[in-house]
């Protein structure tokens, strides 16, 4: 009769092996589930990538809101939507930030932030250089009055008085070449009178810059852009996925920033920034149309020049430019259809003025927030990785 002491040992060894494969298996679903769940987060975020940048883009480039006060406002709430969702996915990883080479990738968007925040700060000040004109244009709009007022010629040197002045502050800047500013040289030569000699060229110095004098949105961008590129195999595998968000994140900040820098003065400001749009990310299309679509924008007669791509600057631009053609080239006594035409010009400025003031104190205190939201982001982000550590 066999010794039946002997088999709980076996039985013991069997249990060990077959709960093992249990194990095993279990891990392996979690392991699955896990890297499905990635996947379709990962996913998911392109997915709005595109569709955020899909609804920036232009039925036809020449459409009013395109480039407009409220197509930038539209622009940020992409990013900022773009970067909350990005936050959480770096929360929902939190154990793979630690390892190379996701680290060091993670590590170099929070770099990139900090140039985001200059740029901030750049496009603040080009919304303040906006707000100075309007007081010199104030002045244009006071010397004329209301419409019943009776416009004198006294109202005509006022005017031209101070659209000199405007001219001057707009070429302190050597980044502004646009078309108004240099038309307006033109009084020193054609009038001689003691109101109209031009002043030293820092009389209506009145900004305080958050940037050095030296600093560069050009330079800022480009180097940016330098410090793109999409994400390898090897990368994509040893990140589980994990690099092509944090690229994807990367190049819509770098790209907001520049069709930022496009619309709005900034101090060293150009749309020639080299970079190229990966074909291989579902969100191409999108960035390669709106890339295509700004380059045109800066492209056209009237705005090679232009101080911002903004479509309020280049109406501002233009009602100014109509201004100055009226103070500089009417003579007196004035007839019938040059007072209603002095009138109808003054109108328009005054509209366009007023569109300016509201649009652009808006968008300071949106960009404030958008200050906001990235310097809070990238303050958890370098907290979460030194945690991780």
């Amino acid at each position: 009769m066999p010794d039946i002491r002997g088999l709980p040992r076996p039985f013991a060894a069997f249990r060990r092996s077959f709960l093992g494969v249990v194990q095993d298996q279990v891990h392996t679903v979690e392991a699955n589930h896990e890297s499905v769940t990635q996947n379709m987060e990962f996913e998911s975020f392109q997915k709005q990538v595109s569709e955020r940048f899909n609804d920036l883009l232009a039925t036809h480039p020449a459409e009013y809101e395109f480039l407009s006060l409220t197509w930038v406002s539209k622009l940020l709430d992409a990013l900022v939507d773009c970067q909350e969702e990005f936050k959480v996915i770096l929360s929902n990883n939190k154990a793979h930030l630690v390892k190379p080479p996701l680290d060091k990738l993670v590590s170099e968007y929070f770099e990139r932030s900090i140039k985001a925040l200059d740029i901030c700060n750049a496009t603040r000040d080009g919304i303040e250089k906006i707000r100075l004109w309007q007081k010199h244009l104030d002045v244009v709009l006071s010397a004329f009055g209301s419409r019943e007022r009776m416009i004198t010629e006294g109202s005509f040197r006022r005017a031209r008085k101070a659209l000199m002045d405007l001219a001057l502050v707009m070429l302190e800047d050597k980044d502004c070449g646009c078309a108004f500013g240099q038309r307006n040289r033109s009084f020193a030569r054609k009038n001689k009178g003691k109101d109209l000699q031009p002043r030293p060229s820092g009389h209506s110095k009145s900004l305080s810059w958050s940037v050095s004098h030296s600093w560069s949105a050009t330079k800022q961008l480009q180097l940016m852009a330098n410090s793109l590129a999409p994400p390898r195999p090897n990368e994509i595998t040893a990140t589980n996925g994990l690099a092509i968000p944090v690229f994807t994140m990367s190049f819509v900040l770098m790209f907001v920033l520049w069709a930022l820098v496009a619309a709005i003065p900034c101090q060293d400001r150009s749309v020639q920034i080299h970079f190229s749009i990966p074909r291989q990310f579902t969100w191409y299309t999108p960035f390669n149309l709106l890339h295509c679509q700004i380059m045109d924008e800066s492209k056209r007669q009237d705005r090679r020049n232009s101080v911002g791509l903004l479509q309020e600057i280049s109406q501002l631009e233009n009602s100014i430019r109509h201004v100055t053609d009226l103070v500089d080239y009417t003579s007196f006594p004035l007839t019938d259809e040059q007072k209603e035409e002095a009138k109808q010009g003054v109108e328009e400025l005054l509209l366009i003025c007023e569109i300016c003031k509201n649009g652009m104190d808006l968008l300071d205190r949106q960009l404030r927030e958008v200050f906001r939201k990235i310097m809070s982001f990238r303050a958890e982000g370098i907290e979460l990785l030194g945690r991780t550590n």
